[in-house]
């Protein structure tokens, strides 16, 4: 078991790489991956049960402790996201399914390894955590809602749809593993230690899936798309800054909203553009979960080079950073 530990935690310290790798796989040997498409929502139910595992109680009654804090970046999280991807749809005139897909992967929850990012960061981890576990919790309403209000415009868009596909996928293997947590306890770290193993081969099946299954949608625009999906990312994480300076947060707040806001729970926007769009609507999701992996380790990077001294000025640190 700790030889599995120890996969386990180096699997997921090179998450981002395993996702490249697999993503160049999928688009040169498709036939290889594109089995794994009518499975994409039970590796997101299993990665979601192992997200309830590793919640606690805790968790959400921080948000009673600070309730700005949190409300703040949640609401970040749920506008500006959303309203960036409607501005780049509007700005390059994309085609509406790949609209759709954008504007869907900007309506989705925080990603969970926005805390691993913030963490590296040397940001408020438990912040981010707690502003995860809040977003995701909303995500059933919030997100149908939001993706009804700016993507109808291009296709079709049912709120039922996508409210029963998130509790499915979300909602409801989040709420037993949070159960299995109570029941168990202390007994449940053992199976956690493994949890990095089984989101990261989550995650890289369903970009397999997706990419496998659109590798001529690809060729023809995938790199708008990704020039879409870097903007995306990139501005989220300005923008989540920015707000969090004008807001007079301290520098470890700054870089969990940053954080936060800027990564998205793009493995989710795949599996609901696919089931209730197009494979096509997924590209951007998938493209997503290549990319925010490979900027958020840079930006946690960087970030970490940068704290408070004990006037509250910023500083630069001046030693290696290792990630």
């Amino acid at each position: 078991m700790n030889g599995l530990a120890r996969l386990s935690q180096f699997i997921g310290s090179t998450f981002g790489i395993w996702v490249i790798i697999f993503a160049i796989l999928s688009f040169v040997l498709p036939g290889g991956f594109t089995w794994i498409a009518p499975y994409i929502n039970l590796l997101l139910g299993i990665i979601m049960f192992g997200m309830g595992l590793t919640l606690r109680l805790t968790d959400f009654k921080r948000v009673l402790k600070a309730p700005k804090l949190v409300f703040i970046v949640v609401l970040s999280q749920y506008t500006i996201m959303p309203l960036l991807a409607l501005g780049l749809v509007v700005l390059f005139q994309l085609p509406p399914e790949i609209a759709v897909g954008v504007i869907l992967v900007g309506c989705t929850p925080g990603g969970t390894s926005s805390n691993v990012m913030t963490f590296l960061a040397k940001g408020n981890t438990a912040l981010s955590v707690t502003a995860t576990a809040v977003s995701t919790v909303l995500a059933p309403v919030l997100t149908p809602a939001l993706t009804l209000l700016l993507a109808s415009a291009w296709l079709p868009v049912s709120f039922m749809d996508l409210f029963i596909s998130i509790i499915q996928i979300v909602l409801v293997p989040i709420a037993l593993g949070l159960a299995v947590r109570m029941l168990l306890g202390d007994r449940v770290e053992k199976g956690i230690s493994i949890l990095p193993l089984i989101s990261v081969v989550g995650i890289v099946g369903v970009v397999a899936a997706v990419v496998s299954n659109n590798t001529e949608a690809i060729m023809q625009s995938g790199l708008l798309i990704f020039g879409v999906v870097i903007l995306h990312n990139v501005l989220g994480y300005l923008v989540g800054f920015g707000l969090a300076k004008v807001l007079r947060f301290d520098l470890a707040d700054q870089k969990a909203v940053s954080i936060e806001v800027g990564m998205q729970n793009s493995g989710l926007a795949a599996a609901l553009s696919a089931a209730h769009f197009s494979p096509l609507s997924a590209v951007p999701a998938a493209l997503f979960s290549v990319w925010h992996n490979i900027s958020g380790s840079m930006v946690a990077t960087w970030m970490s080079k940068y704290r408070e001294d004990e006037t509250g000025a910023e500083s630069v640190k001046n030693e290696e950073v290792h990630v």
